[in-house]
């Protein structure tokens, strides 16, 4: 039910006027993401095993659009906090948690079809980069179209993780920081510590074991869906405890 005439659809449209006006959250996207897919070619051009996993080889490039996303989905957030414009948002839309959702649903939907855009292109570029005797896999090959979907999905995911952390954290420094470490330091950690367990629950390391591989991956045996759905609890579990937040404290 919509109160003061502003509901759900009102909410996202205002989101959505927010994004699309930003011409620089638009400029880094795209130059961003065109470069996640130049690093998968060179990636693919530069992959020499020929009995490993050309899929996984070549989607690993798409890392730099994880960081991209992840990065946007925190000044998505943290934006309107450092320049005051939340403060109208909120006397726009007085329901805290739906604005939030808003924002959400629009930034997921733009990251998972960028994000698919980049993981299709990525593919296709980085498998036809791949030279003789290295295998060049399609997508009509058993789990690839999977690990492509996925790794598509994975980082989208990423860029709501990204939010999350910008509605709890509200600090762009801070929270960009947070989420750096969060995807490239504790996996350097759990792999220094040889913490086979607890690498199965960090997303980095699970986009590249278990999302974009086509081949089993040891100490990653659960099913590639299953580990998607434990991506997806991040940024689940961060949008409710922000959503919490914004309900407790005054913007």
């Amino acid at each position: 039910m919509e109160r003061n005439g502003y509901g759900f659809r009102n909410a996202a449209a205002m989101e959505w006027v927010k994004v699309r006006t930003l011409r620089s959250t638009t400029l880094v996207l795209v130059l961003g993401l065109a470069l996640s897919v130049g690093l998968v070619v060179v990636a693919g051009y530069n992959t020499r095993n020929a009995g490993g996993d050309p899929t996984s080889n070549v989607l690993s490039g798409v890392i730099l659009g994880q960081v991209i996303l992840g990065v946007l989905g925190v000044l998505v957030m943290t934006s309107e906090y450092s320049s005051g414009t939340i403060r109208i948002t909120l006397a726009t839309v007085p329901r805290r948690p739906l604005v939030l959702l808003a924002k959400a649903v629009v930034f997921g939907t733009i990251g998972l079809i960028a994000g698919e855009i980049t993981t299709f292109a990525s593919f296709l570029l980085g498998i036809a980069a791949l030279r003789p005797p290295v295998p060049h896999p399609s997508l009509s090959d058993p789990a690839v179209l999977r690990a492509v979907v996925l790794t598509g999905a994975y980082l989208a995911l990423t860029g709501l993780t990204g939010l999350g952390i910008g509605a709890l954290i509200r600090h762009s420094p801070a929270a960009v920081a947070i989420l750096v470490g969060g995807l490239f330091v504790l996996p350097l950690i759990a792999g220094a510590a040889r913490a086979s367990g607890t690498a199965r629950f960090l997303p980095e390391l699970i986009a590249g074991n278990s999302l974009a591989a086509v081949k089993p991956v040891a100490g990653f045996t659960w099913s590639p869906w299953v580990e998607l759905g434990i991506v997806a609890a991040y940024p689940v579990l961060l949008l409710a405890a922000g959503c919490w937040l914004l309900v407790r404290r005054d913007a």
